[in-house]
């Protein structure tokens, strides 16, 4: 990778405010935006692809009213965006606005991982890189075929609400729409980009996000969308919030726990996809019914019900006994390979880990999420100094627990979904198209859950062909496995530029 910075960095970040730790003046003031910008190269389909790098934080501002008088407008928060477009690019190239979840995640998985010109290498499972890790040029972007920005939502990366301002209002599902969806509209408007094709990426929580953004901008801006990525979606809560009450969730997980029963060796040398086949029949029929029957079921359909439940998890008979037919997703992952004195992942059940005690009934974090902790955090924090040129002293909040508790007030009383803003984006835009992304080995939203979501859809048949699924051997973050990885760039290029199925 080649670049160059353009301008002073040190100038354009002259007035930022004072606490961030670029020597900003100690006196209150009115934040304004602190962008640099670089210019870089990278070799890509037999050339050389020279790109724009835009990185720092962009102010929103709130319109003030008092007594029916418009008072102008106050800042509200500074949201850091890296914005990545293709140098002497025609008129009309796509945009894709790109997000990960937690809530509390910054965007620097789908960044770094999978979208960006520049990406992590640390390694997969059994073959995990030592630190300080490192960073290459990835061939496969997508800015080969869309310009990219890449969005941290307020108090996660650099973005933080303004002095004086409540970091909670932008900590639930409604105020991170608006600020989120403000931020898409700035950059749209700012560069001049209301005629180019645009796309929302967003993975995991990002995925909720996404869906309502869908129908947010249509209704608060009028800005229509041509596709949706969904990685690891999350859509609809019931299908995936295990507590008194709902069966949903089980026959959800059923096919994901299958999935990694089979990696870590629990179904001998049947064939994944054979494996799978069975998980989901059983979790679209019979097993749902059972659960159902509850304390109606006869002693031998309870024990044929344990018997198959355990078969195709991994577990004994015993435990799915003890537990009602009911494995919950952590117990699950804590249990299967107890024997081994080993836990497995939740983002990605291809990983195992230890524990300090092997009685417990619950693991005390997830092997999958420490292996990528380090190495991103790593890369991100050289990354937007050294390459960008960005620098601040404020901790870059790769996945923070201070965005808690997030509001869900807009659902009281009912599990969140947002299958209904997707289904009405849809029909209002005919033109929408919908890519979803599943990892067969995420224990965090299991694909057969994201299958239950999208057929509940309220939308005509004739839609149904906007949406299109894929699948991978891997886990929430399926572009950690290289093939995977390799795969999901295609498909992505594909479907931006509308040669997908």
């Amino acid at each position: 990778m080649s670049a160059d910075v353009a301008g002073d960095p040190a100038a354009d970040r002259a007035d930022k405010p004072a606490g961030d730790g670029a020597g900003g003046a100690q006196e209150a003031a009115e934040p304004r935006d602190d962008l640099v910008t670089t210019r870089h190269s990278i070799p890509a389909d037999g050339r050389q692809l020279g790109y724009t790098v835009t990185a720092g934080r962009v102010v929103l501002h709130k319109e003030e009213h008092t007594d029916e008088k418009f008072d102008g407008t106050k800042a509200r928060a500074e949201v850091f965006m890296v914005a990545y477009t293709v140098d002497d690019a025609p008129p009309g190239r796509p945009v894709t606005f790109a997000f990960n979840g937690g809530p509390g995640s910054s965007s620097v998985w789908l960044h770094l991982g999978l979208l960006g010109p520049r990406r992590i290498i640390m390694g997969d499972v059994g073959a995990l890189l030592p630190p300080p890790y490192e960073l290459a040029d990835n061939a496969e972007t997508l800015l080969r075929h869309s310009d990219l920005v890449f969005i941290d939502p307020v108090s996660t990366g650099y973005s933080r609400a303004v002095k004086g301002a409540k970091p909670v209002d932008f900590h639930g599902f409604g105020g991170d729409i608006e600020s989120v969806g403000e931020v898409i509209r700035l950059w749209t408007t700012r560069n001049g980009r209301w005629m180019s094709p645009k796309y929302l990426c967003g993975e995991s929580y990002g995925t909720t996000r996404a869906a309502a953004l869908a129908r947010h901008l249509q209704r608060r801006y009028g800005m229509y969308l041509n596709g949706l990525i969904l990685i690891s979606a999350f859509l609809d809560g019931a299908t995936i919030t295990f507590g008194d009450g709902n069966d949903v969730p089980y026959p959800s997980f059923l096919p994901t726990y299958a999935a990694i029963a089979h990696y870590h060796g629990k179904h001998g040398a049947r064939p994944l996809r054979e494996v799978l086949d069975e998980a989901e029949a059983y979790a679209a029929g019979d097993y749902p019914r059972l659960l159902a029957r509850g304390s109606r079921l006869t002693g031998r359909e309870r024990a044929e019900a344990v018997a198959r439940v355990a078969s195709l998890a991994g577990l004994s008979e015993d435990y799915v006994d003890r537990v009602d037919l009911r494995p919950e997703h952590v117990r699950f992952l804590t249990e299967l390979l107890r024997d081994q004195r080993r836990t497995v992942g939740r983002l990605d059940g291809r990983f195992t880990g230890w524990d300090a005690d092997y009685g417990r009934e619950r693991w005390t974090s997830d092997p999958s999420l420490d292996v990528i902790t380090g190495p991103y955090t790593a890369g991100l924090n050289h990354y937007v100094r050294a390459e960008l040129g960005y620098a601040s002293d404020l901790p870059y909040e790769i996945l923070t627990d201070r965005v808690r508790p997030w509001s869900f007030k807009e659902f009281e009383g009912q599990h969140v979904q947002v299958i209904a803003d997707l289904a009405e984006a849809m029909r209002i835009n005919p033109h929408l198209r919908v890519h979803v992304a599943c990892g067969y080995h995420d224990a965090a939203t299991p694909y057969f859950a994201v299958e239950h979501s999208i057929a509940h859809l309220a939308i005509p048949a004739e839609l149904a062909a906007n949406i299109e699924f894929a699948y991978y051997e891997a886990g929430h973050m399926m572009y950690m496995h290289e093939p995977s990885r390799l795969d999901q760039s295609a498909r992505l290029a594909d479907f931006v530029t509308g040669s997908g199925g």
